[in-house]
């Protein structure tokens, strides 16, 4: 298939458009920028000049293409509602193009929309009052399509995804580790996160493209429950300092960042289990802990990432 990817060349989309490609499909990715056109030049993909904003480019590339993934998702997460309304109006432009042709189109979402405190699976509905229900309207969006003749699914990631030049929670807990001598978890630690390693993910995502049916929804999960005192013990192990237990206020003044300390306080497994069984995904790369003995998490380089995403205010 000739697939049309948003949100290529950013964090997990440099390993979707590569797996794409060694499967044999091509890939045109959109670029809003020199920079972003040519990794995805060196990645093997075509760009494809626009932005999420100019919808004219998103219907362009859907229409030439025999699948879409949409991943491109950013922009000031102080203003949810302004996000989901500019990610609404894409996924519908998008699937104007697409409408009646059966074409398979993938929205990417995340796991933190369902209900914490238990194990929460892909035929759960989502929890309006979860800390991430900002992306249930884009999930809906999406699904929608499906009675519009479009083979639409939603791809739920793990809040995890971890891989070399992770800038995302996991680094930030390591920064703080390294500012303050202790490596923290909030309250016993037994709260629990999933992840998925970002090839893994990457390979869910080409399956989703390939054989998902209509109105799927998706766990990308390759490890439903890790707690997060075990990644705070992991990350004093290699770091040599002490695993802490602070409060959520504590957590806040020592990661830098509110937003930051609640989402590390949740209790939010989920299970995979139907996503592997209909796809038949098996996750089969490094786990979290694994990475953070073998993984680049602990140079100076993904600390200063960290930093410069993170030491700032969040609502």
């Amino acid at each position: 298939m000739h697939i049309f990817v948003t949100g290529g060349s950013g964090q997990t989309g440099p390993a979707v458009v590569a797996g794409l490609i060694a499967a044999g499909h091509t890939v045109t990715g959109l670029a809003r920028s020199d920079a972003a056109a040519s990794r995805l030049e060196s990645l093997g993909a075509t760009p494809h000049r626009g932005s999420v904003e100019d919808l004219d480019s998103l219907r362009s590339g859907a229409e030439a293409a025999d699948g879409v993934l949409h991943m491109a998702y950013g922009g000031d997460y102080a203003d949810p509602e302004a996000l989901v309304r500019r990610d609404c109006t894409a996924i519908e432009a998008i699937g104007q193009a697409l409408a009646g042709s059966d074409r398979p189109f993938v929205v990417t979402s995340g796991t933190l929309v369902t209900k914490t405190g238990r194990v929460s699976t892909e035929l759960d509905a989502p929890d309006p009052d979860s800390v991430a229900a900002f992306r249930i309207r884009s999930e809906q969006t999406c699904l929608d399509l499906a009675e519009r003749g479009v083979r639409a699914g939603v791809v739920r990631l793990a809040p995890t995804v971890h891989g070399p030049g992770d800038y995302g929670f996991i680094p930030a807990l390591i920064a703080g580790a390294r500012r303050a001598g202790v490596s923290a978890y909030i309250g016993d630690g037994a709260n629990r996160w999933p992840a998925v390693h970002r090839f893994d993910a990457a390979g869910l995502f080409r399956l989703t493209l390939e054989k998902a049916p209509a109105g799927s929804v998706l766990h990308g999960a390759g490890e439903g429950a890790v707690t997060i005192k075990s990644v705070a013990e992991q990350i004093g192990q290699v770091l040599d300092i002490p695993a802490v237990s602070l409060t959520l206020d504590q957590a806040a003044e020592h990661l830098g960042n509110p937003f930051l300390a609640r989402f590390f306080s949740l209790d939010a497994p989920v299970s995979s289990e139907h996503t592997q069984a209909l796809l038949g995904w098996a996750p089969e790369h490094a786990t979290l802990l694994e990475d953070l003995r073998t993984g680049d998490y602990f140079t100076p380089e993904a600390s200063a990432r960290a930093e410069a995403v993170w030491l700032r205010p969040h609502n």
